[in-house]
């Protein structure tokens, strides 16, 4: 029970599984395997290393069998070396994750790493994501005789018994006002929806317009605020509506750029997905060129979307909170705003933003293709070096002393040009 936080009323927990067969324990295990498991791209090296064996082997065979000289069969084996394809894959990739890492993005194993590199289709999450997370109050309407600090005041007396990122708002703005804040009784919380409770005798409810609006018939659903796009924090005094709190999350600095970025960087779609209404949706992401908004969606509902895009190719997605994490895990790679963001997401991301910059995104983006870049670079010059060695082996311009320097000489240089990952620099414009 570590952790968790009750936010409704008392209740009897019966524990019909053991911990091990909890989703938390599932999500562990598959970030096991994929530490364990190896880069397609190192994979394919693998594969291709058989194919260079044979091809060795050949033409030693055929060396000795043309010149009758046993020597240049040698010299053949001798300079031949796989190391272009068995080192400098791992080599640059992990050296790339060492690179990610100091810009505070943890990528898990190399495997997202070579997958961002191809991604086709983004998927961001709003609150927390592409917005700050932290609302704040850009106004106060008071009705029915109540002033504008009474209506905060009651509002936060009330929210103080709610971890929702809202009512942390709303209690922070109060404080800052110096308000005094009672504690509140009876409180009864409706997650993701209000609370009620009793504050210095009166009955009180705060929340969302539905949820406030089952306790009063003043509902209000043409206010400005909800067609502006804003977010609406309403008030219930006795039965009766006191007024309502405005409260906006502004998108994080550097958004628009880093969208921009990726988009030029060879993402071919972007999208939103968020619980968030319509208007909202719409509003945040007003001018920032997205493919598409999903909106109203569940975590259900997120899974569903990657997939679908997943046709198109490869889709990573960007969350940070608990109802990202399905989303997060379906997606080809995920990534976890882990500063700030729920366990569960970090858990089931393949790569972790350490720091609470939206922007390192973009770094990474770019990390993951200078990388694979590096990589390939690494293996097609090294294998092109090797070959042109065991022909001039063959025709007898190297002998074995020297064939075994040379392969040496084309090992270091392929380690060495892979570790070049390690000094990527992405641009100047995005790195803080």
């Amino acid at each position: 029970m570590s952790g968790s936080t009750n936010a409704g009323e008392a209740f009897d927990l019966d524990v019909t599984r053991p911990a091990a067969a909890s989703t938390s324990a599932g999500i562990i295990r598959l970030v096991s395997e994929a530490q364990k498991s190896r880069a397609p791209m190192a994979r394919m090296a693998d594969r291709w290393s058989l194919g260079f064996l044979a091809v060795t082997v050949a033409l030693a065979t055929a060396a000795w069998w043309f010149s009758g000289d046993p020597i240049r069969a040698v010299a053949v084996l001798v300079v031949a070396t796989p190391c272009p394809l068995i080192l400098a894959v791992p080599v640059a990739l992990v050296a790339g994750l060492s690179r990610a890492a100091h810009f505070g993005v943890l990528i898990k194993c190399a495997r997202p790493l070579e997958a961002m590199a191809r991604i086709q289709t983004l998927i961001l999450d709003k609150t927390g994501t592409l917005t700050d997370g932290r609302p704040r109050i850009i106004a106060i309407d008071s009705r029915n005789g109540w002033s504008e600090n009474d209506v905060l005041r009651y509002a936060a007396a009330l929210d103080q018994a709610s971890k929702h990122p809202v009512a942390q708002a709303v209690v922070a703005a109060a404080q800052q006002r110096n308000l005094a804040l009672p504690i509140p009784t009876e409180v009864a919380e409706q997650p993701g929806e209000g609370v009620s409770g009793r504050v210095e005798g009166k009955r009180i409810v705060v929340g969302g317009q539905i949820f406030v609006a089952s306790h009063h018939d003043e509902a209000d659903r043409d206010h400005p605020a909800l067609l502006s796009g804003s977010a609406l924090v309403a008030l219930a005094i006795d039965g009766k509506l006191a007024g309502h709190i405005v409260m906006a999350d502004p998108l994080r600095e550097g958004v628009a750029s880093m969208l921009g970025r990726l988009r030029r960087g060879g993402i071919g779609r972007l999208l939103l997905a968020t619980g968030d209404r319509a208007e909202v949706a719409q509003r945040v992401t007003e001018g920032l060129g997205f493919d598409g908004v999903r909106s109203d969606l569940g975590p259900d509902q997120k899974v569903l979307l990657v997939l679908t895009e997943r046709k198109n190719g490869p889709v990573m997605m960007v969350g940070d909170g608990v109802n990202d994490a399905p989303a997060l895990a379906a997606a080809d790679v995920g990534v976890a705003m882990g500063a700030r963001g729920a366990a569960a997401s970090a858990e089931a991301a393949d790569v972790v933003l350490l720091v609470d910059e939206i922007d390192r995104l973009a770094i990474v983006m770019e990390i993951a293709k200078g990388a694979r870049r590096i990589a390939l670079e690494s293996v097609v010059a090294g294998i092109g070096l090797s070959v042109l060695g065991m022909i001039a082996a063959a025709l007898g311009y190297l002998t074995p002393v020297q064939g075994a320097i040379l392969q040496e000489v084309i090992d270091v240089a392929v380690i060495l040009n892979a570790l070049r990952a390690l000094r990527i620099s992405p641009n100047p414009d995005v790195v803080a």
